[in-house]
């Protein structure tokens, strides 16, 4: 069967522009499908299973990287995960960070050179799986790594929470939360018997935790490591965690689940 893709851009003429010269690159490559933004790349990819994703690094809502993170903890089991090419502006921090973690790459405006250069990788990447079907924990260590950006500057760390409650301000103690759960444009401070809502995104909450107690689990969602009771498994093989005080399961999400390996 010929190899397929799905794009996601949301500019179009540069979405126009990338297939015209795949079509002269690659023409045996059969171009499932073309999106405007990252949630209709995810829900296109699990449609029509590509091959290859060429994903689009900015993009309104969600971009490439968080959207091939949602993809990869959705995708089937028994399917091969697609080959990643992400297309960017020129970026140097990111252009290392793809080198360094052997994720390809596509500049912005597309030159016919550069592509062809990717898409002799992607042939020889799809023929060795042909051969040796991969798994997905490469691709999610190469998620995980490129999702934690550039090393930011030192913070120092959070000891209090301030959170605007009607006409007052309460003030909860970081030792005190169990978890931080993003919800629309607001962040979710939980504590054990309580729960605040804060603006702050979590984005810049997460320089300002300490990263031994603080634990990431999913796109939108930080635990406190030492209010983890325990890991549930369900029939799915999908991860939950059960947290002191509160009654509600965290989803773990496939990125994150390498936390919780039995010692």
């Amino acid at each position: 069967m010929k190899p397929s893709a799905v794009i996601a851009e949301d500019e179009p003429l540069l979405a126009q522009a990338l297939q015209a010269e795949l079509a002269r690159a690659w023409p045996e490559l059969r171009v499932a499908d073309s999106v405007p933004d990252g949630a209709a790349a995810v829900q296109s990819a699990l449609q029509h299973r590509p091959d290859v994703l060429f994903f689009d690094i900015r993009m309104p809502g969600q971009g490439g990287l968080e959207a091939a993170a949602e993809l990869a903890d959705a995708w089937p089991h028994d399917a091969p995960f697609p080959a990643l090419v992400f297309v960017t502006a020129y970026d140097q921090y990111a252009v290392q960070a793809f080198e360094a973690q052997a994720v390809d790459y596509v500049l912005k405006p597309v030159q016919p050179a550069r592509l062809q250069k990717t898409v002799e990788k992607l042939r020889q990447v799809l023929a060795q799986r042909a051969s040796q079907p991969a798994g997905l924990e490469a691709t999610l260590g190469q998620l995980r790594h490129l999702l934690q950006g550039a090393p930011a500057a030192p913070q120092p760390l959070l000891k209090v929470i301030q959170a605007s409650v009607g006409n007052s301000i309460r003030m909860v103690s970081v030792e005190d939360v169990v978890c931080f759960e993003a919800a629309d444009k607001y962040v979710r401070v939980l504590c054990a018997d309580s729960e605040v809502l804060i603006r702050t995104p979590l984005k810049e909450l997460l320089p300002q935790l300490d990263p031994q107690l603080f634990w990431q689990v999913h796109r939108g969602t930080v635990v406190r490591a030492t209010a983890i009771e325990a890991v549930h498994r369900d029939e799915a093989g999908k991860l939950y965690l059960a947290v002191k005080g509160r009654k509600e399961r965290l989803p773990v999400s496939r990125l994150y689940a390498h936390l919780f390996k039995a010692m």
